[in-house]
């Protein structure tokens, strides 16, 4: 049964190879004139306007969080949309109060002023 992965090892292999040529051989033909402006750290085109150890603020956390949380309810509402037809009125019930629970939530935090850039 192993000889069946021994295709997809030799591709990794190859694969790997090839990799392991191209950085090698880019930095022996490549140019490599390094001065002040190729050195400096890219930030869209500005200049840096802090350093990267400054502290954010909260804000930028909580939105962070509140992303993530929406997108995870996205990533939930897939395989559910999928087998809809199968779970019948228990799954829309289901589904109903978890999206219930999450505008809800939502609700909460935009009362709260946590979605305002201020």
């Amino acid at each position: 049964m192993l000889e069946n992965y021994l295709p997809i090892l030799v591709l990794v292999g190859i694969a790997f190879a090839f990799a392991v040529a191209v950085v090698i051989l880019s930095r022996l033909v490549g140019p490599n004139k390094p001065n002040d402006i190729k050195l400096a750290p890219y930030e869209c085109g500005m200049p840096l306007l802090s350093s990267a150890r400054d502290r954010f603020s909260i804000k930028f956390y909580i939105v962070a969080v509140t992303f993530i949380v929406f997108d995870i309810e996205v990533a939930f509402l897939y395989p559910w949309a999928v087998v809809f037809k199968q779970l019948g009125w228990y799954g829309a019930v289901t589904m109903g109060i978890f999206l219930f629970v999450l505008i809800v939530g939502f609700v909460y935090e935009w009362k709260k002023g946590a979605l305002e850039w201020e």
